[in-house]
This record gives C-alpha cells, structure tokens and sequence, in this order.
C-alpha cells in the first residue's frame, strides 16, 4: 500500500511528516477531544516523537502504517488526522479525528470516505473503525464512509465494517 495523497472535494490528505507535529498540536489541543479517545492533548515535543515512530513504519513486518494529515483547500491550515493500518494485503483498521474548530463541518466524513475509498483501490477488501459506543458524531462518520455497526466490540468500542471488493485504480 502507497501513503501518498488523497484529494476530496474540500481537503488535501498529506502523508504525515515530523514537521506537521507543531501545528498539529495546536489543532489537537483541545482536551474534549479525548472524552471518548482518552488522553490529553500532547506537547508539540511529545507529538514529534510521536510522529517521528509513525513516519519510521510498524516494526511487525506484516502490518503497515499509513498516516494523512487533513489540508483544507486553499487554506494554509492543517484541521485534523486520518489513519490506516494495514494488516496483510486486504485489511486495514482506520481512524479519524477533527480539531474542534473544524467539527461539524462534515470534514472528517469526507475525509474518512475519501481515505476509505483510496484504501479500496489499492485492494483493501475489509476495513474497520473502532468507535466509543455514546460518540454519535464518530459513529455518523463510519456510516458516511459506507462502515457498518457490528455485534463485535473491542476494548468498550463498537468495532464499524465494511467488506467489499476493491475498486478499480483511477488516475
């Protein structure tokens, strides 16, 4: 699978660099974003080390990581996070997260639909997305990227699916 990126209607999904940590902790900053994902907002140190393992790859050979950061178009404005990891040839877990300033824009929709579909023309055939079962708006986001509710749960999450064949390769 090839991070490279993935052009929607209002974003531009850039592959994750070190250099996005400062501004990435600015949009991330937010402590209710971690109501329901855990955590507190990290330093645009701590960010960096972070971003930095993310950039080197999964050390398990047989699972990859894949990591956007969400540009708005003719913005110069970074306005969250979507990522894949990818396990064997035909799956992939995903997940997505908006600063607050940029929610209830229909951005992390658009952006989990246009990574999903990416994820799908480069053969992935099942993807998933964990979702804290009281968060609505994350919940409306695995719908909107075609992602279905499951009996399955994992670590209190509701886990989201979508099993379908691969879409052809467009340029």
């Amino acid at each position: 699978m090839r991070t490279e990126p993935i052009a929607t209607a209002r974003l531009t999904l850039l592959p994750l660099r070190v250099e996005h940590a400062a501004e990435m902790a600015a949009v991330l900053s937010d402590p209710a974003l971690h109501t329901f994902i855990g955590g507190t907002p990290s330093t645009p140190e701590a960010l960096r080390t972070r971003y930095e393992r993310l950039v080197a790859g999964s050390p398990d050979p047989a699972v990859s990581w894949h990591n956007w950061v969400l540009r708005l178009t003719g913005e110069n404005a970074l306005a969250g996070t979507v990522q894949a990891t990818v396990s064997g040839a035909e799956q992939a877990e995903i997940a997505w997260v908006v600063g607050t300033p940029w929610q209830g824009r229909g951005l992390a929709s658009e952006a989990a639909r246009g990574l999903v579909r990416q994820l799908r023309r480069q053969g992935i055939r099942t993807i998933t997305a964990h979702v804290h079962p009281d968060h609505h708006a994350s919940a409306a986001v695995a719908r909107a990227a075609g992602l279905s509710p499951t009996e399955e749960e994992q670590d209190g999450e509701i886990s989201w699916r979508l099993d379908a064949p691969p879409l052809p390769d467009r340029p």
